[in-house]
């Protein structure tokens, strides 16, 4: 009799098989089973994105996988965050995301400019400080600092703060990522027009995530430019992040770059060792979970780089607790820092996978061309800033790179040299190639 992870687990095996890695990594890998009863399987995506593509493409392989690992076949429900949080709003519930509250984030030195920031433009979206001076409120705000520190935590404090005063405003939040593929869906859809409709003529503020990864991508930049300057110019308000200021954001038009730099720039440092704590403490307050002074300030001491650790940490900590029934002791959480700390260490596979997706998504080359034999030359130079990239960020040996792509070491040695040659007369080039290495860092 299967548990309900050993079925998923079943049929995510059977994916892999029938799959190769790239296909695999970008469209199930990331999928969670929420409930299996009676014959009916539910399955929760990421983004209602990537659901409705699954959806359309493969409903009939989770049908065959299903039915060959049951003996007969299920009845599925699809769903996602947005969609819950819609069925939430319509019975009255509050969402997962009203955890993200201004309340609950715990402001210090290293994000209090971001943080009053935030929150004067959740009191006011598009509008003015001073109404006299006709001085326009922090619009853009554009707030930047490395991955876990509490960024998009704020675009939702807007988020949930503005639908609370304004119910009448359109509020959306939306990852760049994600906007990139949906436009890029669009044009292959023919639907444009509707795109343009609901990104420039529906939204009142518009909250955009991790903004650094339209960069080098033209035809997303292109389209980003005229949305965000058709709701600026319409006083809509606009809040962006990033994990780096606009300036270091090699490949973005310089057009951009200056709407970027238009309005109000906020750094978020990594918490100071008093906000740490306080951290560690709001989550084991959430957790119901008791923890001394003694144990807080030992995790506050070796976790100092992000919040995400923390909070993983405190949370690895009170389920071996739970399970152990024990006090949480130095022990115990020498043990949860050692797991956390290893688990964000990631395998080199997935590194050389978001690497040539980065690739491919940056020159319009498909993955599969880049692992092919073809020696075109738009394909052949993204196969080169492959080998670069990886050198780079992971420094291979040249062998093993050349087995990942079939390539003997003196290629990709060659390749790579030729990569550094183009690199240093081709600007843009470069800067596509330093944007996608810093994407990838911050993502190790």
């Amino acid at each position: 009799m299967f548990t309900m992870y050993e079925l998923w687990q079943s049929v995510l095996n059977i994916f892999k098989e029938r799959f190769n890695d790239t296909v695999y990594n970008l469209w199930f890998s990331d999928i969670e089973i929420k409930s299996y009863n009676n014959g009916v399987v539910e399955l929760m995506f990421p983004s209602k994105f990537k659901m409705d593509t699954v959806v359309r493409e493969f409903d009939g392989q989770f049908h065959e996988a299903f039915k060959s690992v049951c003996g007969f076949d299920c009845e599925f429900k699809y769903t996602c965050p947005e969609e819950l949080e819609e069925e939430n709003k319509e019975e009255g519930y509050s969402s997962s995301n009203d955890i993200f509250t201004f309340e609950n984030f715990i402001c210090g030195p290293s994000n209090k400019f971001a943080y009053t920031a935030a929150k004067a433009i959740a009191q006011n979206p598009g509008g003015f400080i001073n109404e006299t001076t006709n001085v326009a409120n922090y619009n853009p705000l554009f707030i930047y600092g490395s991955s876990g520190l509490g960024k998009t935590h704020l675009l939702f404090a807007i988020k949930n703060e503005v639908e609370r005063l304004y119910p009448e405003l359109t509020v959306k939040y939306v990852d760049a990522e994600e906007f990139g593929n949906e436009f890029i869906s669009a044009l292959g859809d023919r639907t444009v027009n509707e795109f343009h409709e609901k990104y420039r003529n529906s939204i009142d503020v518009f909250l955009i995530d991790d903004i650094q990864f339209i960069a080098g991508k033209t035809q997303t930049e292109e389209e980003f430019f005229h949305t965000f300057n058709s709701l600026v110019n319409n006083g809509k308000q606009v809040v962006l992040t990033s994990d780096r200021p606009p300036k270091q954001i090699h490949s973005i038009t310089d057009r951009l770059r200056s709407r970027f730099e238009s309005g109000l720039l906020a750094d978020i440092q990594s918490p100071e060792f008093e906000t740490r704590c306080a951290i560690i403490k709001r989550k084991a307050k959430l957790l119901n979970f008791e923890i001394d002074d003694d144990v807080i300030e030992y995790i506050a001491k070796r976790s100092k780089s992000n919040i995400r650790q923390l909070e993983g940490i405190t949370k690895r900590l009170h389920a071996m607790c739970t399970y152990s029934e024990d006090v949480p002791t130095i022990a115990l959480a020498q043990n949860a820092i050692k797991k956390i700390f290893d688990d964000d260490v990631k395998p080199l596979p997935v590194t050389i996978q978001r690497v040539v997706d980065e690739v491919s998504r940056t020159t319009g080359v498909s993955v599969e061309d880049i692992y092919s034999k073809k020696r075109t030359a738009n394909i052949s130079n993204a196969r080169k800033m492959c080998f670069y990239i990886i050198r780079n960020v992971t420094d291979m040996p040249f062998s093993a790179i050349g087995e990942e792509f079939g390539k003997d070491r003196t290629t990709v040695m060659y390749n790579i040299e030729e990569m550094e040659k183009k690199m240093l007369i081709n600007s843009t080039l470069n800067s596509q190639v330093l944007d996608i290495i810093n994407n990838i860092k911050d993502d190790m």
